[in-house]
């Protein structure tokens, strides 16, 4: 895990990017592995850990109906909360944790139902980023085996995006190079 954390720090800090964490499940995992990389302090923002669902509201903006009508755990609550955060704390990505880790369901989602999400920076402050990816996961094991498996999931998720993205540009680059061809 801290080898992804360190790729992820590395390529934010090639393309002069930042990053914020939302978590809920992982109640500050994510961000204590990317602060475990020497250097982190250069492309990472901070976190929010957002355990309870009126924290996702108020300080993340995730629509209270949304929240009231499918519970915290739930795809496009995650999607929004990686939004939330990377709009509250001025970040280029904003990357996000929710689900239920146990011991008991949650909003009648079974132990093991998480949702990872990575929000981009091609949003605007005014609306929600149009570039961004979550990923719904049925994760086996116990409380801490879920927490930490869903850590190197949205870790893997974001490296998997810049990655995506740097090759995506790479190639833009070379093509204008070669004339177009």
């Amino acid at each position: 895990m801290t080898s992804t954390a360190a790729d992820v720090l590395r390529l934010l800090r090639v393309r002069g990017e930042t990053l914020a964490v939302a978590e809920s499940l992982t109640g500050g995992l994510v961000a204590a592995a990317l602060t475990d990389v020497p250097g982190a302090s250069q492309s990472f923002r901070g976190s929010v850990t957002a355990y309870a669902t009126e924290v996702k509201h108020r300080l993340l903006g995730v629509d209270a109906t949304l929240l009231d009508r499918r519970g915290a755990v739930d795809p496009q609550v995650a999607a929004r909360m990686a939004d939330g955060v990377r709009r509250a704390l001025g970040a280029d990505w904003g990357i996000s944790t929710t689900g239920v880790a146990g011991p008991a369901p949650q909003d009648g989602q079974p132990v093991g139902t998480v949702h990872v999400a990575v929000a981009g920076p091609s949003g605007t402050d005014s609306g929600p980023s149009s570039g961004g990816k979550v990923a719904s996961l049925r994760l086996n094991g116990g409380r801490a085996e879920i927490r930490m498996e869903s850590v190197r999931s949205v870790l893997a998720l974001l490296l998997e995006e810049l990655a995506g993205e740097q090759t995506g540009n790479e190639r833009a680059q070379d093509t204008e190079q070669n004339g177009g061809t």
